[in-house]
């Protein structure tokens, strides 16, 4: 299950529709073995696309670094998808190379009737996918 908090949800699917019809994309870092979402890193989709995300490689080395730097590990890795279901695509899962991570979609599209976004969490390893709760809370 992924425990997050209401003001990360926010800032997460605001992102995903600020940079609609493009798909959006981060991370949420926390500290290294909490599986607590903590610290949200908006990043830049490379590819500018509405069908593909792609963090710039000097971007994400930089994460990487000053996340090893503050003693943090990816809890929450995120995208949109803008014109079908939060659910990860076949690229999507040939990308997830954080088998401790959250993988979060938001849908900016209405795809099921019940508004305007979707917001999904997924565990994805070794090209497994399992669909996991998610709990938003106030604070941790």
């Amino acid at each position: 299950m992924l425990t997050i908090t209401q003001a990360l949800h926010d800032q997460i699917v605001a992102h995903a529709r600020k940079d609609h019809p493009d798909e959006a994309c981060g991370v949420v870092a926390g500290p290294a073995g909490s599986g607590r979402p903590e610290r949200f890193v908006p990043m830049l989709n490379a590819a500018m696309s509405p069908t593909f995300y792609e963090f710039d490689s000097g971007d994400l080395l930089r994460l990487y670094r000053d996340m090893d730097d503050r003693d943090e590990e990816p809890v929450v890795v995120y995208h949109s998808h803008t014109a079908t279901e939060a659910y990860p695509s076949r690229t999507d899962i040939s990308y997830a190379n954080e088998p401790g991570a959250h993988y979060v979609l938001v849908s900016t599209a209405d795809t099921d009737g019940l508004g305007d976004f979707q917001f999904r969490s997924f565990r994805i390893v070794d090209g497994e996918v399992s669909e996991e709760e998610v709990r938003i809370v106030e604070a941790y």
